[in-house]
């Protein structure tokens, strides 16, 4: 009878926030449904026939889930459940958007949706002619005294996380290689920062992947690189090097979500749920839910935030008294809701069965793996990067004690930067 007084509190309190976070998530659920509702009906009328239908009338059906894997899509955009949807609430099974005469075509594919920002910024890719690419910046290496003839110069081509950019790289760490004999390659990925935002991609990891070749290593002709990736960069990077592990010098991972399959799940379902658990707390994992679980949901706030951001910008500039926002602030709205929704499931989620045969390639090749992770990471857990090890043994694991998922490379710059001089002088 003691202990049943002794945890009473606390079990009641579990039980209060499980009803709360169940009762939340069950009227996000009602939203969503009648948001799909609406855009579909305001998309007809603004574009005549939708060109990027939802994913909602798929959910409960295989053809769906057949189709996307012909075409390397994510069964994760099919597996998300929805109360009111699945019980045809209110009678309604399907709903058919107001479409018009118009006729869809390849141009029509390259102009923004009406709920996406149309400013020179956002638009700037496509006033190039021919074939598309990604957004790089490249630092050559400083000549200074250096004699490139007994010293090779070493190439490393760095990729940025989710809603991030080049920025983070640009900003960081290519100031503490100014004066070094690396050139240097910031990617903006596809669908994000500068870089190309196609509203007829579905950004699967070879979309992803063939653009990074494209833009990156047959563009600059390079014969040798090292990696080095943020969060769900790591994933590309993965993809990058076991394609390429005859050019591979070193890949550094910076929390790479990686999640091992088991008997019951694969690693896509798990990697969804770890990543983007139902939960009101902590914040950061509820973004991630919200974000990944409701599509319309999701693209109301991209509307209210990424179609508006040089309003939001110019509040923040008036707020904070300053000229120039930070990077990471400019970074979360330089995307679509097409491009961030179809990377999250495609990526980040479908992305994690392909990451067990990379590493494998990996592993076979002997290549050096080294794996960074802080140990307050509350986006990618750090079992992830012990996850790394038991696939590659020979993996480098370092741990920075007080790091969360970004701090582990902003505020430290210079102890990271000796970290992979120390990596890339070993190829000398």
């Amino acid at each position: 009878m003691a202990d049943f007084w002794r945890k009473w509190p606390r079990k009641t309190t579990q039980f209060l926030i499980s009803t709360i976070n169940q009762l939340v998530f069950l009227l996000f659920d009602f939203l969503d449904f009648i948001m799909c509702i609406f855009f579909r009906y305001i998309d007809g009328i603004l574009e005549g026939k939708s060109t990027t239908p939802c994913y909602c009338q798929s959910q409960n059906g295989s053809k769906g889930c057949e189709d996307g894997r012909k075409i390397g899509i994510s069964d994760t955009l099919f597996g998300r459940r929805n109360g009111f949807r699945e019980m045809g609430f209110l009678g309604i099974k399907s709903w058919k958007a107001a479409e018009g005469s118009k006729k869809v075509g390849s141009e029509d594919l390259r102009k923004t949706r009406w709920s996406d920002c149309g400013c020179d910024l956002c638009v700037s890719w496509m006033n190039n002619d021919g074939d598309q690419k990604l957004h790089v910046v490249v630092q050559e290496p400083s000549k200074g005294n250096q004699d490139f003839s007994t010293t090779p110069i070493q190439n490393v081509i760095f990729l940025h996380g989710f809603l991030s950019s080049s920025s983070l790289w640009t900003e960081t760490m290519f100031p503490e290689f100014a004066n070094g004999k690396y050139r240097l390659f910031a990617v903006d990925l596809l669908g994000f920062g500068s870089s190309p935002k196609p509203r007829d991609c579905l950004y699967t990891m070879n979309d992803h992947l063939e653009m990074v070749e494209k833009s990156v290593i047959r563009e600059f002709d390079l014969t040798s690189f090292h990696l080095v990736a943020h969060s769900m960069g790591c994933m590309i990077a993965l993809a990058l090097a076991a394609k390429h592990p005859n050019k591979l010098k070193s890949i550094t991972l910076i929390a790479p979500p990686y999640f091992l399959p088991s008997e019951e799940e694969d690693a896509s379902t798990i990697a969804l749920k770890r990543l983007a658990y139902k939960s009101l707390w902590p914040p950061l994992l509820f973004g991630a839910a919200f974000m990944t679980w409701y599509e319309h949901l999701g693209r109301c706030v991209c509307f209210v935030l990424c179609r508006n951001h040089r309003t939001w910008e110019w509040i923040l500039k008036l707020v904070t008294r300053k000229r120039k926002l930070h990077f990471l602030v400019m970074d979360l709205t330089r995307h679509t809701h097409h491009s961030a929704w179809h990377t999250m499931h495609n990526v980040i989620c479908g992305g994690a069965k392909m990451m067990g045969p990379c590493l494998e390639i990996l592993r076979r090749v002997r290549a050096r793996v080294v794996v960074v992770q802080g140990s307050l990471d509350q986006v990618v857990p750090v079992e992830c990067s012990h996850n790394i090890k038991a696939m590659v043994p020979d993996a480098e694991v370092k741990i920075i004690t007080g790091a969360d998922h970004s701090s582990m490379i902003i505020g430290r710059q210079k102890e990271f930067a000796k970290d992979l001089q120390l990596i890339w002088d070993s190829f000398n």
